[in-house]
């Protein structure tokens, strides 16, 4: 199953085509991946800090604004990985650090749905000076702990490929 795959991601236009033969395709999509890893952790990694404690002066709900930044890291961060996947399928899907990486990741994305169903409202409330709550800080840690996790593993990446 895993090879069918493989073959056919790497029959595609954009691996044979656009990835392999474009030039400049294969290092631009390596720039904007690691933009939107600068994006995304950059503007969640300040909130999550915050609600760990640094920077008590600042307002939950004023650094809440770079969520925006975050979401358009991400989707820049799902386009680019995504074009690396078709590229090299093989280089990805047997590979035990991509693995890692994926995991940590819906681990990831888990904890910002349970945090947004659970925590945002009460958080929005919080001054300069106030102190998250403790389920606030667990999930701030969990976050820190998987986005790190995803950076890891992808730098692992090319050290265990198949």
């Amino acid at each position: 199953m895993i090879d069918a795959l493989t073959q056919w991601l790497k029959s595609t236009w954009l691996s044979k085509v656009f990835l392999h033969n474009g030039g400049w395709s294969w290092p631009l999509s390596e720039t904007l991946h690691f933009i939107g890893l600068c994006m995304l952790i950059g503007s969640i990694g300040l909130i999550d800090l915050r609600l760990l404690g640094l920077g008590k002066g600042i307002r939950f709900l004023d650094l809440h604004r770079f969520v925006v930044f975050a979401v358009a890291g991400f989707a820049l961060n799902v386009v680019s990985g995504s074009l690396f996947l078709i590229g090299e399928p093989d280089q990805y899907l047997l590979n035990h650090a991509f693995h890692f990486k994926v995991a940590f990741f819906v681990i990831a994305g888990g904890n910002v749905l349970a945090f947004y169903g659970t925590q945002f409202q009460r958080l929005k409330l919080l001054g300069p000076d106030d102190v998250a709550p403790l389920p606030a800080r667990v999930m701030a840690a969990i976050s820190l702990i998987c986005w790190i996790g995803v950076i890891v593993a992808g730098r692992m990446l090319t050290f265990y490929r198949p």
